[in-house]
């Protein structure tokens, strides 16, 4: 009958299996990190984390404007209007210029790429 807990090593030629109670072996250190290498994971980090706040500070904005601009309005089209609340006109002019604004940044990244030979 065979041990669960044992663990086999294939390169080991006919010893016993050594058990994860039994094994000697010290756990593996990772080599130390240098410090330039550590600095630039630091302030990527950081540059993450000011992103972030800075992109939550935007909702807020959109979130309060939105809030306080609940009344209805008229939105005059080519061919017509409609009356809608002011709320989802804010809301609608937000993700339109978000939307730009990914679109123009990846024209911009494909047009900036080195050529292939």
């Amino acid at each position: 009958m065979t041990d669960p807990d044992a663990v086999t090593d294939p390169d080991a030629a006919g010893g016993p299996p050594a058990t994860a109670e039994t094994s000697s072996l010290p756990p593996a250190t990772p080599a130390p990190e240098p410090a330039r290498r550590r600095h630039a994971r630091h302030a990527h980090r950081a540059l993450l984390y000011l992103c972030a706040v800075v992109v939550i500070l935007l909702l807020i904005v959109v979130i309060v404007l939105s809030a306080a601009n609940a009344r209805a309005v008229e939105l005059d089209w080519v061919f017509g209007s409609t009356e809608t609340s002011l709320v989802w006109v804010v809301v609608g002019a937000a993700v339109i210029g978000w939307v730009i604004g990914i679109t123009t940044a990846a024209i911009f990244r494909f047009r900036t790429r080195p050529r292939r030979p």
